[in-house]
């Protein structure tokens, strides 16, 4: 996925005008649906992909067609590589001298967010999970030095001020090797690779 130039991502409390607005974007521009479907509890998601201006039109039909039951909304003209990647489903590093963790109530939000820490501070993203299993939420995992780590985690709040979201986070100094060894590998309970 890494090659597209701009993605958008739309999180809404309604299945029925989820699916509507989606049907919406992709008649608006050629674009490609990346993802789009439910996740717990009862929301959906629309993640596009493609070049900025059709991601941009097919952005805004999505918005037009989806209010009032838009919860949040990101659109990413010059989307980071890693942040496509870990969408996919790509696991990028494995932890090193610290681990930031970032968790909101929404997924959007985790994208908007690990977006601009990829963009602006020296870490590296280790993961991104968005919402199926996490009743909802969004997680990210950044690894560098704690310096910027604490830097990133900066970034992440400034990125999300004035949202509708709570951001949770913390940051671990010289994580365990075997915990940095099991959260490379899932970091799912139930041991699952997703």
């Amino acid at each position: 996925m890494s090659d597209l130039p701009a993605i958008s991502m739309i999180e809404l409390s309604s299945i029925a005008a989820g699916t509507f607005a989606a049907d919406a974007m992709v008649k608006e521009a050629s674009v490609q649906i990346l993802r789009v479907g439910t996740i717990q509890p009862g929301r959906f998601l629309i993640l596009i992909g493609g070049g900025t201006a059709e991601v941009e039109l097919a952005y805004n039909a999505g918005i037009r067609t989806g209010t009032p039951q838009i919860l949040d909304d990101v659109f990413l003209p010059d989307a980071h590589a890693d942040v496509v990647n870990a969408i996919g489903g790509e696991r990028l590093a494995k932890a090193s001298d610290a681990m930031l963790t970032l968790e909101t109530s929404n997924v959007t939000a985790i994208v908007r967010a690990s977006d601009a820490v990829a963009k602006g501070a020296d870490v590296s993203l280790m993961e991104l999970r968005l919402g199926d299993g996490l009743g909802g939420k969004g997680l990210a995992r950044f690894v560098g030095r704690r310096s910027d780590a604490e830097a990133a985690s900066q970034i992440a709040r400034e990125s999300l001020a004035g949202r509708d979201v709570q951001l949770c986070e913390s940051i671990v100094s010289r994580i365990d090797d075997a915990l940095a060894d099991r959260l490379a590998d899932t970091s799912r309970f139930d041991g699952e690779k997703r």
